[in-house]
């Protein structure tokens, strides 16, 4: 089974967005765990990448691909990392510096959203990714 454990400054505020996610995690759950692992600054989310093997950050300047390239990415990350991988989610700030400088930087978009937003887009898009790979007729 993969481990994807997301971290993000702050929680999920939104009852409804709590719902929507765990609407995904469900979904995932025979085949991905998935874990959010919350800082409380800048510096703790660093502390927390830095013991990270395989990471991949989020910002709107970092690399944009559409969905399958997504799900090739995404599954190709998880070979790499032994079933093993986390996502660095920034805050109202974006990502500190240091992150914003690693070398796989990707965009789910080039707007703007809440790092509570880029939570549900991101677990929807990970749903989204391991139905490609299996052939699934859900992404259309």
């Amino acid at each position: 089974m993969h481990k994807l454990r997301i971290l993000s400054i702050g929680k999920t505020k939104e009852s409804w967005l709590e719902e929507a996610i765990d609407e995904y995690l469900k979904r995932l759950s025979k085949i991905i765990c998935i874990e959010f692992v919350w800082a409380k600054n800048d510096e703790q989310l660093l502390a927390l990448a830095s013991k990270e093997p395989t990471l991949v950050c989020l910002d709107a300047n970092g690399k944009m691909m559409n969905s399958e390239a997504f799900s090739t990415f995404i599954v190709k990350k998880f070979e790499e990392g032994g079933s093993r991988l986390a996502i660095v989610i920034g805050g109202a700030e974006g990502l500190p510096t240091k992150l914003k400088q690693h070398p796989t930087l990707i965009s789910l978009s080039p707007m703007t959203f809440t790092h509570q937003l880029v939570r549900l887009v991101l677990v929807e898009q990970i749903y989204r990714a391991f139905e490609i790979d299996k052939g699934s007729c859900y992404h259309k």
